[in-house]
């Protein structure tokens, strides 16, 4: 990004930027406007690195050949805000500095002016702080944004929305936006809701997504459809997730799952390359795995495939052994389940109690760890349990070799079972260094269940949104075995991480309408909350799908950063807090009174209840 020739900006305060400079401007008069990076003082020269958001460029006053402007320059310190003006000039011999696209050259200074001096900042913005406390980053934004690493991440975030843009667009995406203040209705989160003032006591919705409207575009007739939505979720913050966040949004006409997987993966391919293009795509195509799948061999929906180590089922193999902790959980219509960890075999009992630590703090209840020695016989409380033939039926459906180390989750419940050992892969790939943090490995997860039931609710609830179509030939007994129908909705991982999801979309207004009456709504209630949807689905409404795919999370991974926030301009606290804003914050009487509204205290409201 360093490359860019301000003259046909026509900027007042400078002629070129900071990282633009090189050898073959030697001689030439430049005008130079940045923030000072770092100060170094010779005595009759002082040497600035000058900063700007395209680079570094080191600029030198001299008092015996500029005495005014080395005079002007003497007070300047890190982070002023300066101009220069001077000639390029090749740096002396052995003063060069490769790590810099400038470092061949260096401007004398024969003119400089304060633009505007800075208060000392509450940290280094010219070097990385260890163990910075993040809640001053937040008050100080502006400043943290200023940090170098800060800007590339942002820059990389502003290259990834042009890469999309470019990508779908030559695919024949059309760009259409949607209102932010819509109605309220259920997609799986709180709304945030906004009073209205012309009509009092009715309230708006900032959208969870645009997913209605997309819809409603697809019957409107425009095919293909993308935006860069703004979308509101008011629930819990994690390093995944914020209140406000960006999703690309796509959706498609006349297509199956498979035609929106395909153009998703071209345009993905495509995106990457052009931001990262040192980074390797691992499986191109990706690697298309069903739910049941993703499951089995990785318990998670969003697996990490930059290793293997894929759980392996030995249930039937360790059926009839007696050790009551297999036997109770088989017992129960639960599982055995087991991951090999290569070359582990020494690990230290503190080492072991730590995974098994870990593998309760996900709902296992306890973990059975067995080392294969050298013989092949396996080391471990459980090995007595075993007997040889056992064992060497373990180590051949485990691919289990001497010198490995063999964990296993015994469970009641076989999901549980497989979700727990999943995580535990997962901090075995990290200790071991599996998860190269170079690759990017993208996989497809499809063919979720279309429904879950909800104990506490006692109804059927949507595994993705309640628009998501079932799989075509199991539409009809989505009444009798609701749990057992399969919905056309797909996943995109990457690394780990959930990046997008979508589905094909129901298209015709009786089968919507089943689904929703499975899920608890009357026929009252849906005319109510999604009318407009439902009424357009009799207006020839064509098949169709999308998806959503979350720049924030994808910008992370693309910059190599397991929390958002640090590709977010301005986000939130954990506790939801803008402390640069210091937002939420309570609001004028008068406000309230032209809203209708008025604050009712938790004692009224207990009181009251």
């Amino acid at each position: 990004m360093s490359g860019y020739h301000l003259a046909t900006m026509g900027q007042a305060f400078r002629s070129h930027t900071c990282g633009e400079l090189r050898a073959s401007h030697v001689g030439e008069r430049v005008t130079l406007s940045g923030w000072v990076h770092r100060r170094r003082d010779h005595g009759h020269l002082t040497f600035l690195d000058l900063r700007d958001r395209y680079g570094i460029t080191q600029v030198v006053t001299n008092a015996e050949e500029a005495k005014d402007a080395h005079a002007a320059a003497e007070p300047a310190r890190n982070e002023w805000v300066v101009q220069v003006e001077g000639v390029v000039r090749h740096r002396p011999p052995g003063t060069t500095n490769a790590e810099l696209t400038t470092g061949d050259i260096e401007v004398a200074v024969d003119a400089f002016t304060v633009l505007n001096p800075s208060k000392v900042p509450p940290f280094y913005i010219n070097e990385e702080q260890p163990g910075l406390d993040e809640a001053i980053r937040l008050e100080y934004r502006y400043l943290d944004l200023r940090r170098p690493a800060m800007q590339a991440r942002m820059l990389l975030r502003s290259a990834l929305t042009g890469a999309i843009r470019r990508a779908v667009e030559s695919d024949g995406f059309v760009d259409i936006e949607t209102p932010t203040l819509i109605r309220s209705t259920p997609e799986g989160a709180r709304d945030f809701v906004v009073p209205s003032r012309l009509q009092p006591g009715r309230f708006y919705a900032l959208p969870q997504s645009p997913q209605q409207l997309k819809q409603l575009l697809m019957v409107a007739g425009y095919d293909r459809y993308y935006q860069l939505a703004r979308c509101w979720r008011d629930e819990d913050l994690r390093g995944d997730r914020q209140l406000e966040f960006t999703q690309i949004d796509l959706e498609m006409s006349f297509v199956d799952e498979t035609d929106v997987m395909d153009a998703v993966e071209r345009a993905v391919v495509a995106v990457s390359r052009e931001v990262v293009p040192k980074r390797p795509i691992l499986h191109d195509p990706f690697p298309r795995l069903t739910y049941a799948e993703a499951m089995a061999l990785y318990g998670s929906d969003k697996p990490d495939i930059r290793f293997g180590m894929e759980l392996v089922d030995l249930s039937e193999v360790v059926g009839g052994v007696d050790f009551r902790v297999f036997a109770d959980a088989l017992a129960a219509g639960g599982a055995i389940v087991a991951v090999v960890a290569p070359g582990s075999a020494d690990w230290s009992r503190k080492q072991l109690d730590e995974l098994t630590d870990l593998a309760r703090a996900h709902g296992a209840g306890g973990l059975v760890h067995l080392a294969v020695q050298a013989d092949g016989t396996f080391h471990g409380p459980a090995a007595k349990f075993l007997d040889a033939a056992i064992q060497a039926a373990v180590r051949e459906a485990a691919s289990a070799k001497p010198g490995d180390l063999l964990l296993i989750i015994a469970d009641p419940q076989a999901r549980r079972a497989r979700e727990a050992l999943g995580r535990l892969r997962l901090e075995l790939g990290t200790r071991l260094g599996l998860r190269t943090p170079d690759v990017l490995a993208y996989v497809w997860v499809h063919r979720f269940p279309m429904f879950t039931w909800d104990e506490e609710g006692k109804r059927w609830d949507a595994t993705h949104n309640p628009f998501s179509a079932p799989v075509w030939d199991e539409a009809d007994r989505m009444e009798a075995d609701p749990g057992g129908v399969s919905a056309q909705q797909y996943d995109l991982a990457l690394n780990g991480w959930e990046v997008g999801g979508g589905s094909v979309r129901i298209h015709r207004r009786d089968l919507l309408e089943r689904a929703f009456a499975l899920m608890g709504h009357t026929v009252e209630g849906m005319r109510d909350q999604f009318g407009a949807l439902l009424d357009a689905l009799e207006y020839g409404a064509p098949p169709h799908g999308g998806i959503a795919i979350g720049v924030d999370r994808w910008a992370a991974l693309l910059a190599d950063q397991d929390n958002i926030r640090e590709v977010t301009a301005f986000p939130k606290t954990q506790a939801g807090s803008d402390l640069m804003m210091a937002a939420p914050a309570p609001i004028a009487p008068q406000q309230l009174a032209d809203l209708s509204l008025r604050i009712v205290s938790e004692d009224q409201t207990s009181q009251d209840g």
